[in-house]
């Protein structure tokens, strides 16, 4: 997705999705597979990559919607992977809340609030990189939680 005329957005999306036409549609787009419930290190390394040349990377930490009406095969919590990348790639996190996803099919409204990009130079400087990714996890959590109660 663009943001017009200099900036795409390269979503992480999980690789259930990619089946046919959809695939072409999420190539098409800028989208990459993840494979959830695993180490995906090619998911990683790509997110990885492109958060290096400036890309923005979209992820959805907790790796699923909360209110799906299905049973669900992954809880929403907070994951480590957004963090672990943003380390990695020496990029802030931007937090984001949304809300309506549960009405999507509805075609109903759907409301975004993002936050100020979340630093994490004195996480990097630590070197602890499993302490680190957990402590830039819950950073991320708690300021989506914030913007989640003003949507």
């Amino acid at each position: 997705m663009p943001l017009f005329p200099e900036r795409w957005l390269r979503f992480m999306a999980k690789s259930e999705l990619y089946w046919w036409p959809a695939k072409y549609v999420l190539d098409a787009a800028g989208a990459f597979p993840v494979h959830r419930g695993r180490a995906d290190v090619v998911a990683m390394q790509t997110a990885i990559r492109l958060a290096r040349e400036g890309n923005v990377v979209v992820m959805f930490p907790e790796g699923t919607r909360r209110k799906k009406g299905l049973v669900k095969k992954h809880q929403a919590r907070g994951r480590s992977g957004a963090a672990r990348i943003a380390l990695e790639a020496g990029v802030p996190l931007v937090p984001a809340a949304v809300a309506g996803t549960d009405r999507l099919l509805a075609l109903g409204p759907l409301r975004i609030a993002y936050g100020a990009p979340i630093q994490l130079d004195d996480l990097r400087a630590a070197g602890e990189k499993r302490r680190s990714s957990q402590e830039a996890t819950d950073r991320l959590m708690a300021r989506i939680g914030e913007l989640e109660a003003s949507l």
